[in-house]
């Protein structure tokens, strides 16, 4: 019922029907050679550079319809697969967001902290303390350009930013990694929501006249792309609150040292927001993912390393665009609410192989969890996750293989 009464809050608040909304219906004519769709030029220091360009015909994820959430998931009898790590059972030493074996237990002790990164303009690259979080979300937040959600959970990133103001998306992702949440500004309607969800004793912003944040001036950076913070001091403010607390995760994510079975070899894909263009390159020697954003290597400000990643998995789901007025820019952008809940359309990519399948969050306080399109486990491969999400129907998806 608490779930329920939000979302109503929420409809009342930003004016439309996202429950009933029919899911847009692709282009019937994608572009063949998308203008952005250029090969990314690697800078003097870079040594993983794509050498391929996008294919002709762009390589959706399957289509499907995203079903709203229920409030009880229904049983299904699952086959027992070998070398799983996870859904259940993790070791206490294994994280449950990366499948990976941690030095420490204590550090699993500790609860997630979800920071708000900004991605646009492109002069606030490269940001700080990306390649430290165990999950990065990226999704649209308004006129074709994208944000960050990073998850940070078995690391700390010293500084983290810069920290930008918070999505409706950000009602969720706290809630399916019983996280805390930094973020700084928001529109008046979504700052309500947030003070009213249930995560709001563990939310830090300067929306609600939080410390723990602070400036790093660059003379071409405008004001509002100078703040920072560092998860040791979010830590240290939970701690005060005591919500520093173990998180209690409803469910989980599974992970498996090589795919349970084959996917279409994949060496390269990118992905065109429109205002952002994604490249991910595989590197069969790491077994990693390497960004480029906009044709240039995207880098970790705090170690000047490429962003690299052992899963991308790129999630379709239905895009509601609200009421809520974000900026007024250019006759203004309205609030976009990504509906991740119910299922939905998801390729995953590990180990230079994409798989399709589905995304599952039946429950507010669920994770995302996924298996292939016969309903068979889809595990990760253990190590961190970036998480592109993407509208229902969206045909700018190009791969390729060497």
């Amino acid at each position: 019922m608490r779930y329920i009464w939000l979302v109503f809050i929420g409809l009342l608040l930003i004016g439309c029907s996202q429950a009933t909304a029919v899911p847009p219906t692709p282009l019937s004519s994608p572009i063949a050679s998308p203008a952005s769709a250029q090969t990314p030029v690697p800078s003097s220091t870079s040594t993983l550079a794509p050498t391929s360009t996008p294919p002709a015909t762009p390589t959706p994820i399957p289509t499907a319809t995203a079903v709203p959430p229920t409030h009880t998931p229904v049983a299904t009898a699952t086959p027992v697969y070998t070398g799983l790590i996870g859904p259940t059972d993790f070791p206490p030493d294994v994280n449950p967001l990366t499948g990976e074996t941690v030095s420490d237990p204590a550090i699993l002790a500790r609860r997630p902290i979800a920071v708000k990164i900004s991605n646009y303009p492109p002069l606030v690259r490269p940001q700080a303390g990306l390649n430290s979080a165990d999950l990065v979300f990226e999704h649209y937040a308004e006129g074709n350009v994208t944000r960050f959600t990073a998850v940070f959970y078995s690391q700390d990133a010293d500084p983290v930013g810069p920290i930008r103001s918070g999505r409706l998306i950000d009602l969720e992702i706290p809630l399916m990694y019983d996280a805390a949440f930094a973020y700084s500004g928001s529109a008046g309607p979504v700052r309500l929501m947030f003070r009213e969800s249930d995560f709001f004793e563990r939310i830090i912003s300067p929306d609600f006249a939080h410390g723990g944040f602070y400036r790093i001036e660059a003379p071409d950076r405008a004001v509002e792309h100078t703040l920072f913070s560092d998860t040791p001091t979010l830590r240290y403010l939970l701690d005060l609150r005591e919500q520093n607390t173990p998180p209690q995760f409803v469910n989980s994510m599974t992970f498996r040292d090589t795919p349970l079975f084959p996917g279409e070899p994949v060496s390269q894909l990118e992905l065109d927001y429109g205002g952002t263009y994604v490249t991910w390159f595989y590197n069969v020697g790491n077994g990693r993912y390497t960004r480029w954003t906009d044709g240039e290597p995207h880098l970790d400000a705090n170690t000047g390393q490429q962003l690299s990643f052992r899963n991308i998995i790129v999630i379709a789901a239905y895009h509601a665009e609200t009421d809520i007025l974000e900026d007024s820019a250019g006759g203004g952008h309205n609030s976009i609410q990504i509906q991740i809940w119910g299922e939905g359309p998801a390729s995953i990519f590990r180990d230079g192989q994409r798989i399709d399948g589905r995304w599952q969050r039946q429950t507010p306080t669920d994770m995302l969890s996924f298996t292939d399109l016969d309903g068979r486990p889809l595990p990760l491969a253990p190590g961190n996750c970036f998480i592109q999400l993407v509208p229902l129907g969206f045909d700018q998806l190009f791969t390729s293989s060497q």
